[in-house]
């Protein structure tokens, strides 16, 4: 085999690297080991979150209603039923809008579902 020197591929791979740790302070920007290290863990920071995410909306949205529908005398529970019995399906991001801008039509969305809004 003949010899292979990585000057070339290494000042590539070494560059690239550098330019992902851009923003970082010291020497987590400038040396490679360390501005390498910063990266992965970024790197697996931002893929766990980017799916936590999600959760936190849901969590969100199911407060929101929870909040609105006890102002009308039900509970989260108790609306999700009937909307589901009534065969209403607004996703919770949709009724979750709804209770925050527009009071009056997620009203009208409780008494569709069979519920009195009082």
């Amino acid at each position: 085999m003949p010899r292979v020197k990585t000057g070339p591929t290494r000042r590539r791979r070494h560059k690239k690297m550098l330019k992902l740790a851009k923003g970082y302070v010291g020497g987590r920007r400038r040396l490679f080991r360390s501005a390498k290290e910063t990266v992965m863990r970024a790197g697996n920071y931002a893929y766990a979150h980017r799916r936590l995410r999600k959760r936190d909306f849901r969590r969100l949205w199911i407060a929101r209603i929870n909040a609105a529908a006890r102002m009308y005398g039900l509970n989260y529970s108790r609306l999700m039923g009937a909307l589901r019995k009534a065969e209403i399906t607004l996703n919770r991001k949709m009724l979750a809008e709804m209770a925050v801008s527009d009071p009056e039509g997620f009203k009208s969305v409780i008494e569709q579902a069979g519920l009195t809004a009082s």
